[in-house]
């Protein structure tokens, strides 16, 4: 997968080289690129002074980060008890289903990455779905896929 050396140049530069910008670092590389793309984890540990095993062990223990691409627009379907409870695992699967999201739970054209969630703190909207920042409560499988091809027009 092609990613811009130059950006990635640019946050480190903005960063400077203290081992303890490494979480920042990880951040401004996955809002950046969508993931962390493995030459961007070499380069990181490599320019800050952490071990490359470092560099990995932060990427992989938080959620947060992702080591394989994700959509331009992530879905998070909440899995939470009161979500649970309303109908939120035919969401999740309706949603995989009619987008044929891969296994990582993206998009082949890369737009969508639909993930499931533990809590989003809304349990008084059940079941929530959030795409990007925006939160839709009292979803059910036609309404959240209705807002979904609100975000396909936007480009």
């Amino acid at each position: 997968m092609y990613f811009d050396f130059d950006k990635l140049e640019s946050i480190l530069q903005a960063h400077g080289s203290a081992p303890e910008s490494l979480i920042s670092v990880l951040e401004d590389v996955q809002d950046q690129f969508r993931f962390l793309p493995e030459e961007a984890l070499v380069l990181i540990g490599t320019r800050i002074g952490v071990p490359v095993s470092q560099v990995y062990s932060v990427a992989t223990f938080y959620n947060a980060f992702s080591l394989v691409p994700k959509g331009r627009h992530l879905v998070s379907v909440c899995l939470g008890t009161a979500c649970h409870v309303k109908g939120a695992g035919e969401i999740l699967g309706h949603l995989r289903k009619q987008m044929r999201t891969d296994s990582s739970g993206t998009t082949e054209d890369l737009e969508f990455t639909v993930e499931d969630v533990r809590c989003l703190g809304c349990c008084s909207i059940a079941p929530v779905v959030k795409v990007d920042d925006e939160v839709y409560g009292y979803t059910s499988p036609q309404k959240a896929l209705e807002v979904l091809e609100k975000y396909k027009k936007k480009t």
